[in-house]
């Protein structure tokens, strides 16, 4: 640290300690105008009496220490430490103080900084007019004629020693700001750092935000690269037969401004998320703009169609109307449909899939059962994309998060896809009009 930064950071914390005391001052004065009840004439602010001055000063902090009790009181320090006492800010809490031991470590804090302030204030007020004092007292006569009563009495060591002492009570006010300032910042982190339930709170929120950025990133994946997958085939397929089935093309041209619609307009749903107007959002409005197997399910099985791919999807009676199944357990469903069908688009195009879903009843619950299996193609399969291919292990914690499992893998030439969902269905259906 170069000297000009070692001045400024003195600077900024001898303004920081006459702040602590310009902060006791109404309770001093609280505390006189008491005394000055009980003691008339006696207990003055500003009087001779320096006893009672003191004892106001020691009564006064008391009163700091309650009011440092606020919870938003830990804020404003925090500020204050930060922009002027020279603490990193990693070191130092956000927010106000919420629990009890939060609350009483910051009011350990007020109470240090109203009080070494009120020090330093008082010494800042009366150092410099007497240190001038001694300094110009060997060239003014007429400070030389008056009787100031100090140690030094004999003319010729007061002429000599007066500077002396000037320039002694100077070094002694800068050290005591430099001291009380070094004390201050070596009790912030201690005093207003983050407690054991600050860190937890903190954990908790880095938690959500990473579980909120994996879950945006598999509704990316899921909804995005399927329609990438799917346009790509679908303009391929166009392009093979552009001389000689122009309705065809006409078909698949109409398939991939359709198919890139909807993923544009799911790219917004998602991203919304990250708007500063939807943090208010709940879940359930989440869940309520998600594609569904009711709302999504025949959209996606045309535009994997459209692509030349023939789907086969069979669907238990006992799951009709999927309109009546749960929306976040459907939810979980479609996206785990839409990624075996991108894996079937990519790695086997044009190879017939068959899809089904059934209802299984157990003594313990009931589940959803989807079932998906392609033959894999002649050729051996593509190599793992260097991205990395998040898709299976994506869809394998959507459903560990809803207590359900999913798996995938080839056997026999067959690639089949199976996943298990807790079922839920919804107890109200809407209500007639008749």
């Amino acid at each position: 640290m170069t000297g000009r930064e070692r001045v400024r950071r003195l600077g900024l914390r001898w303004v920081h300690l006459l702040q602590g005391g310009a902060l006791l001052t109404p309770f001093f004065l609280l505390v006189m105008v008491g005394l000055g009840i009980a003691w008339p004439g006696e207990a003055t602010a500003f009087g001779q009496s320096y006893g009672w001055q003191f004892a106001g000063f020691g009564l006064a902090l008391p009163l700091v220490a309650v009011a440092g009790l606020l919870p938003s009181l830990r804020t404003l320090e925090t500020a204050s430490v930060r922009a002027l006492c020279g603490v990193r800010a990693g070191a130092l809490a956000t927010g106000p103080a919420r629990t009890w031991a939060a609350r009483r470590r910051s009011a350990a804090w007020f109470t240090l900084h109203a009080g070494l302030g009120a020090l330093v204030s008082g010494a800042s007020l009366a150092t410099p007019p007497m240190a001038l004092v001694l300094l110009a007292f060997p060239f003014v006569p007429g400070l030389r004629e008056r009787d100031w009563n100090w140690p030094w009495d004999h003319e010729g060591a007061a002429l000599w020693a007066a500077p002396v002492a000037g320039f002694a009570l100077l070094a002694g006010l800068l050290a005591l700001v430099y001291g009380a300032g070094a004390l201050l910042a070596r009790c912030a982190p201690a005093l207003l750092g983050p407690t054991p339930a600050d860190r937890l709170a903190a954990a908790e929120r880095r938690a959500a935000d990473l579980a909120a950025r994996n879950r945006l990133a598999r509704e990316l994946h899921d909804s995005v690269g399927h329609a990438l997958s799917a346009v790509s085939l679908q303009a391929s397929a166009a392009r093979r037969v552009l001389e000689t089935d122009a309705g065809f093309v006409r078909e698949a041209l109409a398939s991939i401004e359709e198919t890139s619609r909807g993923a544009v307009a799911e790219l917004d749903a998602v991203l919304g998320v990250l708007r500063e107007d939807q943090d208010a959002r709940s879940e359930d409005d989440g869940h309520s703009t998600a594609p569904t197997l009711a709302t999504g399910l025949e959209g996606l099985l045309a535009r994997t169609r459209a692509t030349g791919t023939e789907v086969d999807v069979t669907v238990d009676a006992a799951l009709e109307p999927l309109a009546l199944l749960g929306v976040e357990m459907s939810a979980a469903a479609f996206r785990v449909l839409q990624e075996g069908l991108s894996n079937a688009l990519r790695h086997a195009p044009g190879v017939p899939v068959h899809v089904r879903l059934e209802r299984h009843r157990s003594p313990e619950r009931e589940l959803l059962i989807l079932f998906m299996e392609n033959r894999m193609a002649d050729a051996d399969p593509p190599p793992r994309r260097p991205s990395g291919g998040r898709g299976l292990a994506g869809l394998a914690e959507r459903a560990a998060l809803l207590d359900g499992v999913a798996h995938a893998g080839a056997e026999d030439g067959v690639w089949r896809l199976t996943a298990r969902l807790p079922l839920e269905t919804r107890t109200t259906r809407p209500e007639s009009t008749s």
